[in-house]
Formats: C-alpha cells, structure tokens, sequence
C-alpha cells in the first residue's frame, strides 16, 4: 500500500528546514543539468557525485564522462548506501526524486525496485511513480 505521506512532490521549489534533496548526479558530481543543478542551491558540492552533500544527497546514475548509464546493476550499491544513510539519519527527511528517469533515460519501473528497502524507512519520501512499482 501505497503511503500517501510518503510522496515527494513533483516539483520542490523550497525546502523545509531537516529536509534532503535526493537528486541523480554522476559520478564526477559535475552537477551541471536537472535536479543535480537544482541541488547546487542546497548545497551540492561541485566535484561531489555521491552521499550527503549540505541538505542534499547525490546518487551517481550516469559515469564520469556523461555520455552513457550506469547500468541498474552499478546503480544499485549507490542506493543502497543512501537508504543506510537515511536509517542513520531519522532526524532528516529524504525527498528522493525520479533519479535515473531524466538524462539518464531509465523508466520509473526500471529503477523503482531498487528502493524496495526503503518502504519501511520513514523518513524516505518517494515519487508517486515509484511506489507504484515497489507495491
């Protein structure tokens, strides 16, 4: 079951104090495009590809050179450290946005299942069309 309190809205124009921005990046964190731009206003670190970074947390979907994927497969690990962080953190909200599903080109289905962990973390927040393939 889907929980309703649990969506992070399509589009996060404010963030309220102990939120995180969960954003794709890659893994030069060269944030230049997307949510990873829009992340440089809370704090990604340019340089950064992964982890907590100000009141944001990057997870690489795309390579140092940008002009491919990461594969699900190298993708995975990357969300399974953000789901431990957020385990670590429950004094923070984690707005994890559609990572993959921009310049990357995955679909929600595609990367969705690798937040499966995360149903019962309750302070990770997901798109809609992501708890759509984890339910």
């Amino acid at each position: 079951m889907i929980s309703t309190n649990r969506i992070t809205p399509d589009q996060i124009v404010q963030l309220p104090p102990g939120h995180v921005f969960v954003f794709g990046s890659n893994t030069a964190g060269r944030h230049g495009k997307g949510a990873a731009k829009t992340a440089l206003t809370w704090g990604a670190v340019w340089g950064q590809g992964s982890g907590l970074m100000g009141r944001t947390y990057g997870i690489p979907t795309k390579p140092h050179n940008l002009t491919q994927r990461l594969s699900i497969d190298q993708i995975r690990p990357y969300i399974a450290e953000f789901i431990q962080c957020a385990r670590n953190n429950p004094d923070l909200t984690f707005l994890v946005t559609e990572i993959g599903c921009g310049l990357a080109g995955y679909r929600p289905k595609d990367i969705a299942p690798l937040f499966a962990e995360a149903r019962d973390v309750h302070n990770i927040h997901l798109p809609l069309r992501f708890w759509r393939h984890i339910y």
